[in-house]
């Protein structure tokens, strides 16, 4: 008896053991699908996916029917990527894709079959355009089997199967035909970045709305002479504390000027053994109470403080 029941289970095990064998075989040269229907990766072995995301249990990619189960999108929201600027999610933080074999004009849906496992197609039904974004970008197409797809800016919208959490864009340039999509229906890009400022002059002209023609350092931000301090001999009466409000500007090189006078373009070489730059021999100072580029805060300070014209002279002082 014992004999009989050793052999029974030892056939079941190998039963058992010769089915996952059979199960485990993936067909490698398929982009879209495996044996199950899932998604297959680069080395053959079928996606995981979680049992709540598409292309698992029930969900997306599934064989038989993955149209037919695709969840509806419902409130679409906007997500700012990084890499892909603002692409358009579902209610529940899944990227929404587009295909470039598709038209939008007119609207036509190509992806069918195995392809439509990998990519099931987002239901038109029960959708609410994102916040912020023009509704009358909605639509939807009819499809071969007769589903209305939803549509943004004329294009068929799709989920990817290998998407497993919010957020991820697995599908973003898959076969160079495949793209997230902008709230308006083309593909997300991220924003070009702005081009670096040129880099300034160690001391240049900007124009003034209310002084005109006024010099500034290399940050952009005006310089300034002191009244209380002598040309012939050079000399600063800015010492001490007065310094805290009103920095030196540094030694500037001649050919790291623009539109300057350069008559008198001297080094002043302070007392306190700090080298102070100086226009037309007067050493000259920026302003501490400006806190940006274009302040002119200095101006007229204690009727002593003048910004400097591109001719050395002081701006706004009376005669």
């Amino acid at each position: 008896m014992t004999t009989w029941r050793s052999a029974s289970l030892a056939a079941a095990a190998a039963a058992v053991l010769a089915l996952t064998a059979t199960g485990c075989g993936q067909d490698k040269g398929s982009s879209y699908a495996g044996g199950n229907g899932q998604p297959v990766g680069n080395a053959g072995a079928a996606q995981q996916p979680t049992d709540n995301a598409y292309g698992a249990g029930g969900g997306y990619g599934q064989a038989g029917g993955a149209e037919s189960a695709a969840k509806p999108a419902g409130q679409l929201t906007v997500s700012d990527s990084k890499d892909l600027g603002k692409v358009v999610t579902d209610s529940a933080g899944f990227t929404l894709y587009r295909f470039d074999k598709d038209t939008a004009d007119p609207a036509k849906a190509n992806c069918e079959g195995d392809c439509a496992k990998a990519w099931p197609a987002v239901p038109a039904d029960g959708v609410s355009a994102a916040a912020g974004t023009d509704a009358s970008k909605l639509g939807s197409v009819t499809r071969a089997d007769g589903s209305k797809q939803l549509t943004i800016g004329g294009w068929p919208m799709y989920r990817y199967a290998k998407d497993t959490n919010p957020g991820d864009t697995n599908g973003q340039n898959v076969g160079g035909t495949w793209h997230a999509a902008a709230p308006d229906g083309k593909k997300a890009q991220a924003e070009a970045s702005a081009p670096a400022p040129a880099a300034m002059p160690g001391l240049s002209v900007r124009k003034d709305a209310k002084l005109g023609d006024v010099i500034v350092d290399a940050r952009g931000m005006t310089v300034y002479r002191f009244k209380k301090d002598s040309a012939w001999p050079m000399k600063s009466a800015c010492t001490g504390a007065c310094l805290e409000k009103w920095p030196v500007v540094a030694p500037v090189e001649k050919n790291d000027t623009k539109g300057i006078a350069l008559k008198g373009f001297v080094t002043f070489n302070r007392p306190d053994g700090v080298k102070q730059q100086s226009i037309t021999c007067w050493p000259v100072y920026t302003f501490a109470g400006d806190t940006k580029p274009g302040d002119t805060n200095g101006q007229g300070v204690g009727g002593t403080w003048y910004a400097v014209s591109p001719e050395g002279k002081l701006v706004g002082a009376p005669k």
